[in-house]
């Protein structure tokens, strides 16, 4: 998959995709009848690792990676593009394992809404990691798109974590290590995109779409123990069957290759739609009505994302074509 080269545009588009397909994780979950925690993402996190395991050589095939890998290459990189002795692989695969299982743990303990809202915290730990250790010059305008986020999203968390407080029915203690969990999910997704665009602007070779495969598979591995026995229906692994192909498998390995072309601050930007599109999601099918703060702080951040992009669509058509083609470092 290595000789995918999405455009701007392309990416652009993928990146509102994936985030789509991920919010569908709150929906599906309030469906199960019997799966426990820990089951829920050891399921969820088996069938993604094992699509990919399936998916990845039938991919490869098709768009001639196998093909370029040397004769003598291990099965593990001709077939699924493993790079063995990369650190940025494999650092990437427990980013990924990271995210899969405290997302789906903080899930299963708080709100669907309270748990997607901390993910927002996500734009700013890019930006300012990208910063330090990938030294991009962002512009003025992602800066206060990040900081508009950001306040949007502590708006919105601020308004449920006050009602918590005051609402004795609710457990404090589950609230506090759900937001805890949760808050590992931005931190891992922010190390996991500097990750791919380091390798990138270091000009490495490696792919590290089968970094989500290992981070699947390494999420299952984890759980296990703490699902056993498993208590799951037919239902429940049917339906965790599916976010393991289609929320989990399908959009995460899109993000990555949109991250090959997106700056780290606009993917991670982008990704916050998962917060809306949940919200919205479970609203709808699942009947888990927001409180009318969290609908404002999402109307928010939807307008930084929007104006962001829009102006940088600007400033690309703006800028003189032969500019362009001679500065390989632009890479937006």
């Amino acid at each position: 998959m290595s000789a995918v080269r999405l455009t701007h545009g392309q990416a652009l588009a993928g990146m509102v995709l994936a985030p789509f397909l991920w919010s569908t994780a709150g929906v599906v979950t309030r469906q199960l009848e019997s799966a426990e925690r820990f089951e829920v993402t050891f399921w969820r996190s088996a069938f993604a690792g094992v699509a990919l395991v399936l998916l990845l050589p039938v991919l490869r095939a098709l768009d001639g990676s196998a093909q370029r890998v040397p004769a003598n290459a291990s099965l593990a990189l001709r077939w699924w593009g493993i790079s063995v002795g990369s650190r940025s692989f494999w650092l990437s695969g427990v980013c990924w394992a990271v995210m899969f299982t405290a997302f789906m743990v903080a899930l299963t303990m708080t709100s669907v809404a309270h748990v997607l809202v901390l993910l927002a915290i996500g734009p700013l730990l890019t930006a300012v990691l990208g910063r330090v250790v990938l030294h991009q010059v962002l512009p003025l305008r992602t800066w206060l798109a990040v900081g508009v986020a950001v306040l949007g999203i502590v708006y919105m968390f601020g308004s449920q974590w006050i009602e918590a407080m005051a609402n004795p029915a609710i457990d404090s203690a589950r609230l506090l290590l759900g937001t805890g969990i949760a808050l590992l999910v931005p931190m891992a997704g922010a190390i996991n995109w500097i990750v791919v665009q380091r390798s990138q602007q270091r000009g490495q070779t490696i792919d590290l779409v089968p970094a989500v495969m290992v981070g699947g598979l390494l999420s299952a591995a984890i759980t296990a123990p703490a699902a056993w026995p498993f208590q799951a229906s037919l239902s429940d692994v049917t339906w965790l069957g599916a976010l393991g192909v289609f929320q989990l498998a399908i959009p995460c390995a899109l993000s990555v290759l949109c991250a090959k072309v997106l700056k780290a601050a606009e993917v991670s930007l982008l990704a916050q739609l998962e917060v809306l599109f949940g919200i919205g999601l479970t609203w709808a099918l699942a009947g888990e009505e927001p409180a009318r703060q969290v609908l404002l702080g999402g109307v928010v951040v939807m307008t930084a994302l929007l104006v962001n992009e829009w102006l940088g669509w600007h400033d690309r058509r703006s800028t003189p074509r032969i500019q362009t083609l001679n500065s390989p470092g632009d890479r937006s």
